[in-house]
């Protein structure tokens, strides 16, 4: 899959893609409906098929002091579109340059003249241009102007309503990862490096892979079982595991972080990429009496992930 980070200055041979465009924060299956509309679209007519999305999130840039919001990070769509199948990812940088193009402007300048995208498909609540006043409808007639297809998705809807960003992100924060997990069409997951720790775990007997969440929507705190990939490297595969995600009360610290304990690993993966699935809320983050009394919980939260994760 080819990544762009910019519309200024395409190579020829990869103008021409039909293309979704969206935030896409999660990927879920409304997203997903976008996508293989795009996908057909592309199909049809033997165009690449690609994704334009924003980096940061528009909300991250208006509002920079908001409480973190975001299911996944820019590597982690990444690796969401690669996993679907796209040709071609358009990570286009939102800055004040692009949040000040009038509708007209966005469809002339970034996709007839800068992607020169042969057909672009948005949802039916696609808002675009300078204070979001171009709409879906907008883009259509633009489109017959400028010489670009376009499609309008219905909203997608599940089995508790529409499927939403904000319904996944409730439902995390509720630990309900499974109810997520409907929404989604695949687990939430918490992609990123392996960073040093205070190597806590290891003195417990629990060696664990810390990852830093800053800038996503924190799940509810607590003990997770999980499903590990490590993404690259000599113990590149899937495992099975335990993940702490929290502030560590008993241990005086508040800036949250993701620690997972891989089941039957030894090795070193600092500095390697990680994608963490949460698949059951198994309790909520406690603070323990003793040392003792927390190894004992530790082994009971493992012995019930095992279970769990070895039943699916």
């Amino acid at each position: 899959m080819d990544v762009f980070t910019t519309w200024h200055n395409l190579p020829a041979d990869k103008r021409g893609a039909a293309a979704a465009i969206g935030n896409f924060d999660g990927v879920h299956l409304g997203h997903q409906a976008v996508i293989d509309l795009a996908r057909g679209a592309a199909n049809a007519s033997g165009a690449p098929l690609g994704v334009m999305t924003f980096e940061p999130h528009p909300r991250e840039f208006f509002a920079p002091d908001a409480p973190p919001f975001r299911l996944m990070n820019a590597q982690a769509k990444v690796n969401r579109m690669a996993k679907l199948g796209v040709d071609q990812l358009f990570q286009l940088p939102f800055d004040a340059d692009l949040a000040a193009l009038e509708p007209r402007a966005f469809a002339q300048q970034v996709i007839a003249d800068g992607l020169g995208l042969d057909h672009v498909v948005v949802g039916a609540d696609f808002r675009f241009g300078k204070a979001r006043a171009g709409h879906a409808s907008d883009l259509q007639v633009f489109g017959k102007e400028m010489g670009f297809g376009v499609t309008i998705a219905t909203l997608v809807q599940g089995d508790q309503g529409e499927v939403s960003s904000t319904a996944i992100r409730e439902a995390l924060g509720d630990g309900r990862p499974r109810d997520a997990q409907q929404m989604l069409g695949h687990w939430h997951r918490i992609d990123g490096p392996v960073i040093h720790g205070e190597k806590r775990g290891r003195e417990l007997g629990f060696p664990t892979a810390n990852m830093a969440i800053d800038g996503l929507h924190p799940p509810k705190f607590g003990v997770y079982a999980v499903f590990v990939d490590v993404l690259s490297g000599p113990h590149a595969g899937t495992y099975h595991g335990a993940a702490s995600i929290g502030v560590r009360p008993m241990f005086g610290e508040n800036r949250a972080n993701c620690e997972t304990f891989l089941f039957n690993f030894k090795g070193d993966l600092y500095g390697t990429p990680l994608s963490i699935a949460l698949v059951d809320f198994l309790r909520p983050e406690l603070s323990f009496e003793n040392l003792e009394t927390l190894i004992t919980q530790m082994d009971a939260d493992c012995k019930k992930a095992r279970e769990i994760l070895s039943a699916l």
